[in-house]
């Protein structure tokens, strides 16, 4: 069996046998073009994560600024939530710090959409680019008004 033959059906084992491989340091045995792509694979998720976060973030302090009337706990709660899972998350994975300004900007292009279907608001209501900065949407003290 070739060394990525099980990569392609079954993952878990191919998985399994590649850490025991390299913990052997059985190098040359390893499926190394597919651990590499894995690998690359795994930064790529942790950058999603971070953008998916901030648009579930962003979405709510849209709602939370727009909708002053609407404000509920549960939004209250997701803000929070996510302020803190977005702080932890970068402090895992400190090399994504540099790329936070562009995922906010990618990130809020989302929630901008989803704003516009959730509150039943032209798009046109928010802001064309992000109005806060990465301090002030992870700052626990921070909820913009409706002013």
């Amino acid at each position: 069996m070739s060394k990525s033959a099980l990569y392609d059906t079954d993952f878990y084992a191919w998985a399994s046998e590649q850490a025991t491989l390299l913990r052997a340091g059985r190098i040359a045995e390893a499926d190394l073009d597919n651990i590499a792509e894995e690998i690359e694979s795994m930064g790529r998720r942790e950058k999603h994560e971070l953008k998916s976060r901030l648009v579930v973030l962003l979405l709510h302090i849209l709602k939370w600024r727009f909708q002053p009337l609407r404000r509920t706990p549960s939004w209250q709660a997701t803000i929070r939530i996510q302020r803190l899972e977005i702080r932890d998350h970068l402090l895992a994975n400190p090399s994504l710090k540099p790329i936070v300004p562009d995922v906010i900007a990618r990130a809020y292009e989302v929630a901008r959409i989803a704003g516009g279907i959730e509150t039943g608001l032209a798009e046109s209501t928010f802001p064309a680019a992000c109005p806060w900065s990465y301090d002030e949407i992870v700052d626990d003290g921070f909820w913009p008004d409706d002013r």
